[in-house]
Order: C-alpha cells, then sequence, then structure tokens
C-alpha cells in the first residue's frame, strides 16, 4: 500500500500525530514482516515530523540492544543494557525523554549534532511483557519533545507492537 506521511503546515503536533496514527495504523494492517514494518515507521516518523534522527534498537541476548532499521546518520550498532538513554529505557520498562542528551548521565553520543532525545520501549501488549526493543528519536534542537510527542509515539509502538506477537 501506498501511503504519504506529509501533512498541511498548519497542524498542531498534537493534530498532525493524531492524524499519523490514524494513518499509520491503516498502513501496518496486515503488514507480518517485523523489518519491513520497522523500516517503514521509520521513514514515516522521519517523513511526517521531519526527526532529525529515528530508528529502533532491538534487544538481543538479553544483555545488548543492536541497531535496526533505522532513517538518519550512522549509529551505534550495540548499547549494553542500562547504558544511554535506549539502555536506561530498556532497564526500566520506560519512556525516556531527555531535553539536553550532555545532562543526562552516561548518554551516548552516537552524534555529535543530536541534542534531546525520546527513546520508548516496546513490548508485548501483555501483563509483565519483556521489552523486545526501543523506538530512539533523536533531535538536532534542545527540548525538542515534550508530552505530546510521547503520548504520540507511545501509540505509534503500542500499535507496532502487536507485530512482535
Amino acid at each position: 500500500m501506498e501511503s504519504s506521511f506529509t501533512y498541511p503546515e498548519n497542524l498542531t503536533k498534537a493534530e498532525r500525530y493524531v492524524r499519523f496514527c490514524e494513518d499509520f495504523r491503516l498502513f501496518m494492517d496486515g503488514e507480518t514482516d517485523l523489518i519491513a514494518a520497522l523500516s517503514n515507521t521509520s521513514a514515516a516518523l522521519r517523513e511526517a515530523f521531519g526527526f532529525f534522527w529515528v530508528g529502533f534498537y532491538l534487544v538481543k541476548d538479553e544483555q545488548w540492544l543492536t541497531l535496526g532499521p533505522f532513517q538518519g546518520s550512522t549509529a551505534c550498532s550495540r548499547i549494553r543494557r542500562g547504558r544511554g538513554v535506549c539502555g536506561t529505557a530498556w532497564d526500566q520498562h520506560r519512556s525516556i525523554v531527555v531535553p539536553d542528551v550532555d545532562a543526562f548521565p552516561g548518554h551516548i553520543a552516537c552524534s555529535s549534532l543530536s541534542r534531546s532525545e525520546i527513546v520508548i520501549p516496546i513490548a508485548v501488549p501483555t501483563p509483565d511483557a519483556p521489552v523486545l526493543g526501543v523506538l530512539d528519536i533523536d533531535s538536532d534542537r534542545l527540548s525538542a519533545f515534550d508530552d505530546t510527542d510521547l503520548q504520540g509515539l507511545e501509540t505509534v509502538v503500542s500499535i507496532l507492537s502487536k507485530l512482535f506477537l
């Protein structure tokens, strides 16, 4: 299915997320290949929101997050559990918004241009489900992410998490 994730400039960020999630749900309907879904998700988010870097890290061997599909410049290939923003979000099983990556203890700088970051863990929608990966988005601006981004991106991840079943 061909789709465009470009929206009118006059939409607020909240309106853009509502439209994106509606379109994204339809776009993902029937998709069964995880890599294809993650690849298209990275591209769609970057197209819709103009993010500096957007991609996925997937849990490998319960010790590492390994780089998955992404859009942007080259990135770290592996992140240890509990390290950096991604490893911390995985370890603590919670979303993290970082207004200034230089102020985050142990931040891993894959790009010196990254200034703020948001990371959303991905888990199968069952009680006490383990984290299977994270959605990682970087901005080249300080304080680029807020509660609107957090809620919108958590919705995107909930749509995606059904592919891990």
